[in-house]
């Protein structure tokens, strides 16, 4: 049975009550959270770091929370991030030095490893790596501000590393990052992705609650 995940992105939420909100959105059914770190180099954004993430553990948020590194030299975050209370740790393979490496560091610190692949990007040079990852997250928008648009040629980039991983690895988890909203998500999903991210289609909902059992209603018919 194949399993799907709400994934709000913190960027869209309340920042004047961060833990109260996503605790609301969790409360309403979503199934984890999703984490951008951006650094004003490798994007141009500049977002929040591990500081943020160990408040909400304070907090008392206890659900999977997936930290999407978005900076340049990973390696010297992953332990901070990691001793924060992130579960996931997803990175973009050209801000690595050694891809290996990196995900080795993401396991010996205890979390489960994603690689993350812009819209742009071919998959095929990183399928080398598939046999260490627990998640791959394809990007579909161009990495650094909320509010963008999906871009329709990532939905056929699902669809095809879904039925690789499907029969070569099939327990990556397959993450969709972008554009995702009430409109599209089904589309989405019935493509390949197992997490959807989303940002201002659950934080800027009038009803929290209406708008994801909404949508797992919906995805209950692709399980």
């Amino acid at each position: 049975m194949k399993k799907f995940f709400i994934a709000p992105s913190i960027l869209s939420a309340d920042f004047a009550r961060l833990g109260e909100n996503i605790q609301e959105v969790l409360d309403a059914g979503a199934d984890m959270i999703h984490f951008d770190v951006m650094d004003n180099h490798y994007v141009p954004n500049l977002t929040f770091g591990p500081m943020v993430l160990q408040s909400l553990r304070k907090y008392k948020i206890s659900s999977p929370i997936d930290v999407h590194l978005m900076v340049n030299s990973v390696d010297s975050l992953i332990p901070v991030f990691a001793a924060s209370g992130a579960d996931f740790i997803t990175f973009h393979p050209e801000t690595s030095s050694n891809i290996n490496e990196t995900l080795n560091l993401i396991k010996k610190y205890g979390c489960k490893a994603g690689l993350a692949v812009n819209p742009d990007t071919s998959i095929d040079h990183l399928k080398r790596f598939f046999n260490k990852l627990d998640l791959i997250l394809l990007m579909s928008v161009n990495p650094g501000f909320p509010g963008q648009k999906f871009i329709p040629s990532v939905l056929n980039k699902i669809y095809q590393l879904n039925q690789y991983i499907r029969n070569v690895f099939p327990n990556i988890l397959l993450e969709v990052d972008g554009g995702i909203n009430i409109n599209n998500f089904y589309d989405i999903a019935q493509a390949g992705a197992n997490i959807l991210v989303m940002g201002s289609a659950i934080f800027y909902a009038a009803d929290y609650r209406k708008t994801i059992q909404f949508m797992k209603s919906k995805l209950s018919i692709l399980c």
